[in-house]
């Protein structure tokens, strides 16, 4: 199945209409923890080496999503605009996840579409026990 490519409203709309949906806010822990969707759980999608600025994609990640969401589960994806997330819904796809939700404009906005912040939606800055990386990363095992 493709992967849906929704605004932040359209898809905090699935959130609420799929109780058991998924959310993975797929940007680095810095950018999560000072503000996400509410709901939503951190799987950084790319690291950045502090130093160098390299960017290098995280190799847990499929493993990550994989201990922890079932891939009958609706998944909805973000990122700051949309970009990485969708980048990590395709490698979602490839894993055999099929409903999956890209949030165009992300938690910033990109090309006109306001992002998650920006169109009022929940939000939070909660990156404790089952929603922050570290967390999240040792409940799946690694």
């Amino acid at each position: 199945m493709a992967i849906q490519q929704l605004t932040p409203t359209q898809a905090n709309d699935v959130l609420k209409a799929t109780p058991d949906a998924a959310f993975v806010d797929v940007r680095s822990q810095g950018e999560f923890a000072a503000g996400h969707p509410a709901g939503a759980i951190n799987v950084p999608y790319i690291f950045m080496d502090q130093a160098t600025g390299a960017r290098e994609q995280n190799a847990d990640f499929v493993t990550i999503v994989q201990a922890l969401i079932p891939k009958d589960k609706t998944v909805v994806i973000s990122c700051l605009s949309g970009g990485r997330s969708n980048a990590a819904a395709e490698l979602m796809a490839q894993a055999g996840y099929d409903t999956l939700v890209n949030v165009q404009g992300g938690w910033g906005g990109s090309g006109g579409v306001p992002g998650w912040q920006a169109s009022g939606l929940p939000t939070s800055q909660e990156t404790g026990e089952g929603v922050g990386y570290d967390s999240v990363k040792a409940k799946a095992g690694l």
